[in-house]
């Protein structure tokens, strides 16, 4: 919406509706082209492009004024998030694009804005990467971090060269909040308890998630399915969740194989990606204003040398977000916890953005970071759906449609093994400088002779990816069944009220 236009509407905003400006031609993106799913609805029952009028706009502090560049530090329920971020897409239709992945258990869209120099496609060899904020409904505080990002970064576009660089060469899909239901059940001021943590079902959403050491027989909910869903459609190559009642960030895994006295053993699980999930990690937490310092919020809680931990020696627990983005789908995600309070006083919120700004930014930024390329055949198509690891890291990742892949890794050497069914496999050799991410395309020969005859088929085993069950290894552990089970899951609900 140009500055002319939006001058003139607010002049006639109550009197003449009809005046808003035009609606740009409704285009179908990514995960899916069903529109359905991507329906940024452009009206509703509010009436109207958005729910806007004079009155309103001057009595309510927290109402958005669409031509003002600013958003107030205060909460938004769902209603005036979802007309935020309509409104933000009406004025930058070039860096942003809204869309819902679903909807919440009573209803709520999930909403997702895309804010990138291409928000309605692709870009070709650009990483995708997200946000998701708000799995704990009373864990306000990234919701409210979320929103004030894509102002940020909208707002800046023009003006930095940082953030332009970062918009023009990556998809940032941010979710504010993936359980509206719970946080309109919670109540601002409230830094403990489990008022609002779970969805309107009565589930944890970070504990919803297929699980790779234990066999997770919760019941699915809608945010998780949505989530699930999601994913498997975009290759997202880095992300971050946002929790709140501590000060940390915490890295895969957070489970472990010692299923039944996991509780009170509290080990490091560690990744084969052990080292970039630590420098994932330092990175937020030394961008941060406070959380390298490794404070603990309470006397009696935990502190965290330099603000990070991995997730099990802080507390084991079964079917979370982010190791289900680690072995299901590639994907590097860490938990960043922003606030010691999970709800505080609306008055705090600024300080929170002051501190966690330049971590937002700087944290995307490392999804450049190592080796990207395509992987193609002789004749220069790509080879969608192609299964690759790195040698002596067993958690794999696949190609794009296009045949792209990426992956975080700090400088060294190593051994890029690339595996597709109907090819010879091929083993590739590569180093990682610490300046700028290492190019690498892989061209695969077919697995057959020009004969016809077959001599190459891949095993089995080059499927790196775990299916919906766990290792058989981590089966023959247990079954939730028991009282040592009962005591454990009586432990793990205590620690998730006090800690998140």
């Amino acid at each position: 919406m140009q500055p002319v236009c939006l001058a003139a509407l607010l002049a006639v905003w109550c009197a003449v509706p009809s005046v808003m400006a035009e609606q740009p031609e409704r285009r179908n993106f990514e995960p899916s082209s069903d529109p359905a799913l991507f329906a940024a609805e452009r009206g509703g029952s509010e009436g109207g492009l958005y729910a806007f009028d004079n009155l309103s706009v001057a009595q309510d502090p927290r109402a958005y004024r669409p031509d003002v560049g600013a958003l107030d530090f205060v909460y938004h329920n769902h209603d005036e998030m979802t007309r935020y971020l309509r409104a933000t897409t009406a004025r930058y239709p070039n860096l942003t694009a809204l869309y819902s992945i679903g909807k919440s258990a009573q209803g709520r869209d999930l909403w997702v804005l895309v804010v990138s120099a291409s928000p309605y496609e692709h870009m070709l060899g650009k990483p995708d990467v997200k946000y998701i904020g708000n799995i704990h409904g009373n864990e306000a505080v990234g919701r409210e971090l979320l929103l004030h990002l894509i102002q940020y970064l909208v707002s800046s576009y023009g003006s930095d060269p940082y953030i332009k660089w970062l918009l023009d060469n990556t998809r940032i899909h941010i979710l504010p909040s993936l359980n509206p239901d719970g946080y309109a059940a919670s109540k601002e001021g409230t830094c403990d308890g489990g008022q609002g943590r779970y969805n309107s079902h009565g589930f944890d959403l970070n504990r919803n998630f297929p699980d790779y050491f234990k066999q997770n027989n919760k019941r699915s909910q809608p945010e998780t399915e949505a989530v699930k869903d999601w994913i498997s459609k975009i290759q997202f190559v880095l992300s971050g969740s946002l929790h709140g009642g501590a000060l940390v960030v915490s890295y895969p895994y957070d489970n472990t194989p010692n299923a039944i006295f996991h509780s009170y053993l509290s080990q490091p699980s560690l990744t084969p990606d052990d080292d970039v999930f630590k420098h994932l990690s330092l990175t937020y937490a030394n961008n941060h204003g406070k959380m390298s310092r490794g404070v603990a919020c309470k006397t009696a809680s935990p502190s965290f040398e330099n603000g990070i931990t991995n997730g099990a020696a802080w507390y084991p627990l079964t079917g979370g977000m982010q190791d289900f983005n680690y072995v299901w789908h590639g994907c590097m995600e860490v938990t960043l916890e922003v606030s010691c309070c999970k709800f505080p006083p609306a008055y705090e919120l600024r300080k929170y953005w002051d501190d966690n700004q330049m971590s937002l930014i700087k944290f995307l930024a490392e999804a450049h970071r190592g080796v990207q390329g395509f992987i193609m055949d002789p004749t220069g198509n790509p080879v969608e759906r192609a299964q690759l690891k790195i040698k002596g890291r067993d958690i794999g990742f696949t190609t794009t449609k296009y045949g792209e892949f990426w992956r975080v890794l700090l400088p060294g050497v190593y051994k890029l093994e690339v595996y597709a069914d109907g090819f010879v496999p091929k083993d590739v050799d590569f180093m990682i400088v610490e300046q700028h991410p290492t190019l690498l395309n892989v061209t695969l020969q077919p697995s057959k002779r020009n004969d016809g005859s077959q001599h190459y088929r891949p095993a089995a085993s080059t499927q790196y990816r775990p299916q919906q069950l766990p290792p058989a290894s981590a089966q023959g552990s247990g079954s939730d069944e028991g009282i040592l089970s009962t005591l454990s899951s009586g432990f793990n609900s205590l620690v998730n009220n006090i800690f998140g």
